[in-house]
């Protein structure tokens, strides 16, 4: 890869920079600093943790004469990378007080400036080459923490009685779901793995063939209607739809319903959005389940959930591709076509595969190796992409993953059989 055009690269890094402070913008110096859960992190942080990435993976390793912004921020802002040394507590996120948010956007624009000075000249080929390697994975994270941005401040919302709207803008009704349709798809050899010669995670690497058996996918997603029928049949009584790990999952915590949702006292349902809290729209794709809800419901349905291999040989043979993500960030209307929908841009789904490397994967070298093979244990892969994804970064063999109780993303279901 090379950094052919200073020019480019510069307004591309810009473009995706100055979008993180866009999602910030709606909010409060209080909202931005506060964490609502150990797996949720606060706005602030990721702001600063995104610049931090750029600091000691490109500057520290390409700046001649490399000084930090600040010593202190190599620990307090590295999330994950044992190989970089200490990190702060995750849980403790919020309690980061200092560095105040004018001081979390100064160190923003110094290291931006930095890296336009990096880019415009003053390395040799091989700098050059590699510093257009890091640009492209630094920016790719980053525009995975602005997904986590919009989720994250969903999360800490939601915890307010006021339920206060993150955007003050009205959720139109979605059209009619009608009835979702099978279709069939051909069984055999497939390959899976990312194919082209743009930019990929080392998780959708190397390209490898699998069989499958012949199956058939839904064409769209359930609806907030149909798990409203799930819950009023007593699914989350029925201990033989779930999951053993599930069952006592759903007793520990008492659960009868998804995350967001909450009924009246006259008994009618609404659904918590970053739009405030709205009325449940029964036409709207589910979404903040976790996987052993989704389990249990497909259980319930007479179905189960696909593979992520079955997901990704539908997705190739129907040309399912990623496409503009809904206005706001909500999931969209659902479409009960006969062809299969809405693969992408509304609601990552789960499948029933462990996180677990490709047969040849091999980790980058050094602390970037510890970006995505560390973690392919006690997780399962979701496919496509959600209203929060930001265009451009989703593709048919991008891996994401989860535990199987976490739920505060845009998670969904897509049924098979």
């Amino acid at each position: 890869m090379q950094l052919n055009d200073p020019a480019v690269w510069t307004a591309r890094y810009r473009a995706v920079r100055e979008h993180s402070l866009a999602l910030a913008a709606p909010l409060s110096d209080e909202d931005c600093g506060a964490q609502s859960m150990p797996d949720a992190s606060p706005i602030k942080w990721h702001l600063a943790h995104t610049t931090w990435f750029f600091e000691t993976f490109i500057l520290e390793a390409l700046e001649p004469g490399f000084q930090p912004f600040h010593p202190e921020f190599r620990v307090l802002f590295n999330s994950y990378y044992n190989g970089v040394g200490q990190k702060h507590p995750r849980p403790q996120r919020g309690l980061l007080t200092r560095p105040p948010m004018a001081q979390v956007r100064a160190y923003r624009a110094d290291v931006d400036a930095r890296i336009a000075a990096l880019i415009g000249g003053g390395l040799d080929a091989a700098g050059r080459s590699r510093l257009a390697g890091l640009l492209v994975l630094g920016l790719q994270h980053e525009q995975q923490h602005q997904e986590l941005m919009l989720t994250d401040v969903k999360h800490l919302l939601a915890q307010n009685g006021l339920y206060p709207e993150y955007l003050a803008q009205p959720l139109p009704a979605a059209a009619p779901a009608g009835k979702a349709a099978w279709l069939a798809f051909d069984g055999g050899v497939t390959e899976v793995g990312y194919d082209g010669d743009g930019f990929c995670f080392d998780n959708e690497l190397p390209r490898h063939r699998q069989f499958v058996e012949p199956f058939e996918l839904a064409s769209r997603l359930v609806t907030n209607g149909e798990y409203l029928a799930f819950i009023d049949a007593g699914g989350y009584r029925d201990a033989g739809l779930w999951l053993a790990e599930g069952w006592d999952w759903v007793c520990a915590q008492g659960l009868d319903k998804p995350l967001y949702w909450h009924q009246d006292d006259e008994g009618r349902w609404c659904e918590f959005t970053l739009m405030g809290l709205q009325p449940l729209d029964p036409d709207r794709p589910l979404a903040h389940i976790s996987l052993f809800e989704a389990d249990a419901y497909a259980h319930w349905a007479g179905a189960r959930l696909p593979t992520e291999a079955e997901w990704e040989h539908a997705a190739r043979q129907s040309g399912a591709a990623p496409g503009a993500p809904p206005a706001l960030p909500h999931p969209g209307g659902a479409s009960a076509t006969g062809t299969l929908r809405d693969m992408f841009d509304h609601c990552w789904q789960w499948t029933s595969s462990s996180y677990a490397p490709y047969p040849g994967f091999r980790p980058a070298e050094g602390a970037i190796g510890e970006y995505n093979g560390k973690f392919m244990v006690n997780q399962y892969v979701l496919r496509g992409s959600s209203c929060a994804t930001p265009a451009g970064h989703a593709r048919a063999s991008y891996r994401n993953f989860f535990p199987a109780g976490a739920r505060w993303q845009f998670t969904g279901i897509r049924l098979a059989r």
